[in-house]
């Protein structure tokens, strides 16, 4: 309000300087009556006739919604310092490491109940790294819950109570592409677990895809009130139905700003009926290429009218896009008429499909565009031969896997990685030497490292060993004498 009053302020002055402006015969003669302005009819003003003009609520939905939302206690177990003392480096220096103890930590967090037999939808986050999960109703009423299903890339999980045969009030999904910029949305939760609560707002933007580093990140921006314990909740339409999961805020402060973010019904129902068909695991389609946003510069220089869209950069063989016959260095522009503007929401718009379903791509080359129709699939997999790497070598206590494009979506890596990746380090010469989760070797004394089995090969036929690891996109080399 406060630059709209100094545009205001503004536009008057400048009204009445020209005014005084005007050359002296323009002026006008002070013996001249003024002419009075004519102003239009006012508008006839009647009092309102019944309550409902008087009373706007939300009320019948909050009702509705409010006994579908659940609060979820996960609680775990954590190795914690016995006194904050201890982390004092010269107290290290002098007395060596300090013992541990076990604490338990308990976070906060809320849910939906998606199914009337006890299907309850949360963030991943809410649930990471519990032993105990515990969710409460409305009425107070505590459940243990079991985690069917938790999946970090998506950041969402499904927990499952046993309500006894009773029928649960469930929260029914909306389609979240029909969700509009300026549409009213309610979020309901327990924020800072003060009890229940419904704010309002309106949504403020779609397909925000800078939130995370997720792959699939693709967000509905809403200024309803947001706050930590809200994470899982519902944000609701105005009839009542689901058209996200309450998910992040942007603050400096830890309380909301009016910024906040859920993740749109449509994927949250996709890993609900990958449980529902007896999953364990999150299996989404691919579109099997990586790719990257189309900027002016480069809009430019392929001789497209404007920037958008998602500029393929490599294609996987045999995969949705290379059978549908999309070269590297085209530009996919729609899916299902719905605009794509980088890979993660290229990713969002195929995994919220079923593999097998056909969607309908635009795809520019240069000036010239077309409709290609692609099938979806799964993204392929292979024997991952897991294996916690022993003996007397520099990667004793490393745990190894091999990539393939199903494995590197789980681990959030770039889909043409090959090789083999460390998946953990517990401890032993790997921690040691500073190996960390997400290294990936690349040889072991001059021989190429494909597979686990060739990995474990190389490091038992030698005693001293010459290692190239890529991390984060570099490649570094080891020499290990034994």
């Amino acid at each position: 309000m406060k630059n709209l009053y100094i545009a205001l302020a503004g536009a008057a002055a400048l009204a009445v300087a020209a005014l005084f402006a005007l050359p002296a015969a323009t002026q006008p003669n002070a013996a001249t009556p003024p002419v009075p302005m004519k102003l239009p009819p006012a508008a006839p003003q009647t009092p309102p006739s019944s309550m409902a003009q008087v009373q706007l609520t939300f009320a019948p939905v909050v009702k509705r919604v409010v006994p579908a939302v659940v609060n979820v206690y996960a609680r775990s177990i954590v190795q914690a310092q016995a006194n904050p003392f201890f982390n004092d480096p010269l107290f290290g220096q002098l007395f060596g490491n300090p013992q541990m103890r076990q604490r338990v930590q308990q976070s906060l967090g809320s849910g939906v109940i998606v199914r009337a037999d006890g299907l309850i939808l949360t963030n991943n986050h809410v649930v990471e790294g519990g032993t105990d999960i515990v969710v409460a109703l409305s009425d107070k009423r505590e459940f243990k819950a079991k985690v069917l299903l938790a999946d970090a890339r998506t950041d969402l999980a499904v927990l499952k109570i046993d309500s006894k045969g009773e029928r649960l009030p469930v929260v029914p999904f909306a389609d979240s592409d029909q969700v509009q910029v300026g549409d009213l949305v309610l979020a309901v939760g327990d924020p800072f677990g003060v009890g229940q609560t419904v704010t309002m707002g309106i949504v403020s933007a779609l397909a925000r895809t800078q939130v995370s580093a997720s792959a699939y990140q693709f967000f509905i921006q809403t200024d309803a009130a947001i706050n930590p314990g809200n994470s899982g909740g519902a944000l609701v339409t105005t009839d009542g139905r689901l058209a996200g999961i309450n998910t992040a805020i942007y603050s400096r402060s830890g309380g909301s700003i009016g910024i906040g973010f859920a993740i749109p019904a449509n994927l949250a129902r996709r890993i609900v009926e990958g449980v529902e068909g007896g999953s364990a695991s999150v299996r989404l389609s691919w579109v099997g290429a990586t790719g990257q946003p189309v900027t002016s510069d480069i809009a430019a220089s392929l001789g497209l009218s404007r920037p958008g869209g998602v500029l393929i950069k490599q294609i996987y063989p045999g995969g949705p896009l290379d059978r549908a016959g999309v070269k590297s260095g085209e530009v996919v522009q729609t899916v299902d008429g719905a605009g794509v503007d980088d890979m993660p929401s290229l990713n969002y718009r195929i995994a919220t499909k079923k593999p097998g379903e056909t969607v309908r791509m635009r795809v520019a080359s240069g000036r010239n565009t077309r409709d290609v129709n692609v099938t979806l699939a799964f993204p392929p997999d292979a024997p991952r031969e897991v294996t916690t790497i022993s003996g007397r070598n520099p990667l004793t206590g490393a745990v190894v896997q091999n990539l393939s494009p199903a494995a590197a979506l789980e681990l959030q890596i770039d889909v043409m990685t090959k090789g083999v990746i460390i998946t953990a380090v517990n401890g032993g010469n790997a921690a040691g030497l500073g190996f960390r989760p997400g290294d990936i070797m690349r040889s072991v004394n001059g021989a190429a490292i494909n597979r686990v089995s060739d990995l474990t090969r190389a490091l038992n036929a030698a005693n001293d060993w010459n290692m190239v690891i890529e991390r984060g996109g570099r490649r570094l080399s080891l020499s290990v004498n034994g």
